[in-house]
């Protein structure tokens, strides 16, 4: 059957395919949540450190998003992120310690490699054990916690205790962007490049799309898994670090519960939870809405409970809608190759 090549130029297709993108509605709710927040109260935007706060708090958050949304890509999830996250802080926190003159970009590269490391040992379970993620990552989730736990016990790392340099990561900004924020779309950055253009990545959508089809066409299945679980144990490494320069205190209860927010900015900045489909600049975005929305709505004078159902109605929402779509998207292929 041939297919009638497009009418539009270049550009007007670019421009159509922006317009269309989940990423821009994103954009929108998000710049309209924080206009609603500034009219009700200006220095929500317009104090001295909220247009730093604004950009900053969600600098975690994202490295985690972006790291979740490529296992999840491979139609996998990662529920231990935010063990491995508390478990490299406090290994930061420890090595800092221990070597105070360490320079602050090799701290950032150990954390980076144990995170891999604790990656690496998911996606081994996974792809060998033929476990589904959610049962492997969910133990994982407990026994690199309790590591943490057995290791830290009741103590934890203050503020005193890090280099002032490192500290200063925290608060630093290179004209008015945070430098922490700056780590994070680097990071963002380098993975969206590599989905968008090395076959590595484009193999990680076609094993999400349909996983026995892409064994059937000779694709690394097992490799191209193993990998992403190693992409998104080294981002929440890399967190870790940056989750210590923010905070500065660091505890055996670091990171409790993010590992669900992590998913939720995914789902919700469009990446498919059965897989196959999504883009890590939406994960990002999600992740900074859900962020925003956590701080706008008590402003906005919304209580604390309807605050959980806005976010809980926002991951249903998105789900329905990718269904939705996959469903639409399926019934145009069928009718065009009946036609």
């Amino acid at each position: 059957m041939l297919v009638e090549p497009s009418q539009l130029s270049p550009a007007r297709r670019a421009v159509r395919t922006v317009l269309r993108s989940r990423e821009l509605a994103i954009a929108i709710v998000l710049v309209v949540i924080i206009a609603a927040a500034t009219i009700k109260t200006h220095t929500f935007l317009f104090s001295p450190n909220s247009w730093r706060d604004l950009l900053v708090t969600p600098s975690i958050l994202i490295l985690l998003a972006v790291g979740q949304a490529v296992v999840i890509i491979s139609r996998n999830v990662d529920l231990s992120v935010g063990s491995i996250l508390a478990l490299t802080a406090y290994l930061a926190g420890r090595l800092f310690i221990a070597q105070p003159s360490l320079p602050i970009v090799v701290v950032f590269l150990i954390a980076m490699a144990a995170g891999a490391g604790l990656g690496l040992i998911n996606g081994v379970l996974v792809a060998f054990g033929k476990v589904p993620a959610l049962v492997i990552t969910l133990g994982t989730l407990y026994i690199y916690r309790g590591i943490v736990l057995t290791w830290a016990g009741s103590n934890r790392v203050n503020a005193s205790d890090l280099p002032a340099a490192f500290l200063l990561l925290g608060t630093k900004t290179i004209g008015t962007i945070p430098v922490l924020t700056m780590i994070s779309v680097l990071f963002l950055v380098v993975v969206g490049y590599y989905l968008y253009t090395a076959r590595g990545g484009r193999e990680l959508y076609a094993i999400g799309s349909e996983p026995d089809a892409a064994v059937l066409f000779g694709l690394p299945v097992r490799r191209r898994v193993v990998g992403a679980f190693v992409v998104c144990g080294a981002l929440a490494g890399v967190a870790g670090v940056v989750y210590a320069a923010r905070y500065g205190t660091i505890s055996s209860g670091a990171g409790v519960g993010i590992e669900l927010q992590s998913v939720a900015a995914a789902v919700i900045g469009g990446v498919a939870i059965f897989g196959g489909s999504g883009t890590v600049w939406g994960a990002a975005l999600g992740a900074v809405l859900l962020v925003t929305i956590n701080r706008a709505l008590p402003i906005l004078g919304i209580p604390d409970f309807w605050q959980q159902a806005v976010v809980g109605v926002l991951i249903i929402g998105a789900i329905v809608l990718d269904r939705v779509l996959a469903q639409r998207n399926a019934r145009k292929l069928v009718e065009a190759r009946d036609a």
